[in-house]
């Protein structure tokens, strides 16, 4: 490289400093408020990465991280010599799939309905029962669950009226992945229409005024105009939920799960918990949370790929 190219390198590099100094103190107060995001992750989320290596030793709390002894991949062979290591990848990956066909678009419909709602304060009345049950813990639903659904429940009682033969809800396994999307949807899709309704904000109304003049019916502005100005949006977040593919909440199948519905319940987050927690197996389950992670990641990458190929923006 020329001595003037440098040169031209070098001004340019240092008028780039300049200018993000000055944002930086033009919006000190933004990026003050970003600051305990800032370490929240840096503390929480980054800093305890080094700890996956104890994926790759046979841990000993007594011994510490650097004092175990280095044993490579030996969980990783040992998990998948497990012959049941495919029913646990089969239950999440089915969970997972109806996850996403039932729970996912659910948001985005319920977003385009109250859309459709034109008195604000009905909206907003609506949108505070939908925000709700967000914050009610998961215990307390699945508490309630117990309670409709176990024998002597009014559902219980109500379905066997009806059918003649009682229906073991929370006991069949063929209906507990009914039962876990069910309450996912009655607890986060009101939640889940907030990034919609702000996406939906950003559409020109302008554009629905010239397709009423055309004689453009709802459901054409709908599929017209209003699914294409939130598309990129739908594709972001379908992305990111593709990083949660393995990641079913171990803390809520465990609540929901006994020992007859087991057949569907045992998941891999699940099997961490049981291994990591339960048994004392902490470079078992680390390396198969290692292993989730690392699909994730793969999963994310290639979605975010075929949304670029597809002419999206995608996550990055």
């Amino acid at each position: 490289m020329k001595r003037a190219e440098r040169i031209a390198l070098y001004g340019q590099g240092k008028e780039y400093r300049r200018r993000l100094l000055a944002d930086v103190v033009r919006d000190r107060w933004l990026f003050l408020l970003l600051l305990p995001g800032f370490v929240y992750f840096i503390l929480f989320k980054y800093v305890p990465m080094w700890g996956v290596v104890i994926s790759f030793e046979n841990y000993v709390p007594y011994d510490g991280v650097f004092g175990s002894q280095w044993v490579g991949l030996k969980w990783f062979r040992y998990f998948f010599s497990n012959k049941a290591w495919t029913r646990y990848l089969s239950n999440t990956l089915i969970l997972s799939l109806l996850n996403i066909v039932f729970y996912f678009p659910a948001p985005i419909i319920l977003a385009l309905l109250l859309n459709e709602v034109r008195s604000v304060k009905y909206k907003k009345l609506v949108q505070t029962f939908l925000y709700v049950p967000h914050f009610i813990s998961i215990v307390i639903v699945v508490s309630i669950t117990l309670v409709m659904f176990s024998s002597g429940g009014i559902v219980y009682r109500l379905t066997e009226q009806l059918l003649g033969h009682p229906i073991k809800y929370m006991t069949d396994p063929n209906l507990f992945r009914g039962m876990i999307i069910g309450q996912t949807i009655w607890k986060e899709t009101g939640w889940g229409t907030i990034i919609f309704l702000a996406a939906l904000t950003n559409v020109d109304t302008q554009l629905y005024e010239a397709a009423m003049v055309d004689g453009a019916g709802r459901l054409r502005r709908l599929w017209h105009i209003t699914l294409p100005a939130i598309r990129s949006t739908i594709v972001l977040m379908l992305i990111l939920r593709m990083g949660s593919v393995l990641d079913t909440g171990y803390d809520h199948l465990i609540l929901m799960a006994n020992s007859l519905n087991r057949k569907a319940s045992q998941t891999l987050d699940v099997f961490v918990y049981q291994q990591g927690l339960q048994q004392a197996q902490y470079s078992y389950a680390s390396a198969v949370g290692l292993m989730k992670s690392v699909v994730s990641i793969i999963l994310v990458v290639s979605s975010n790929k075929i949304a670029h190929l597809m002419g999206e923006e995608g996550l990055y």
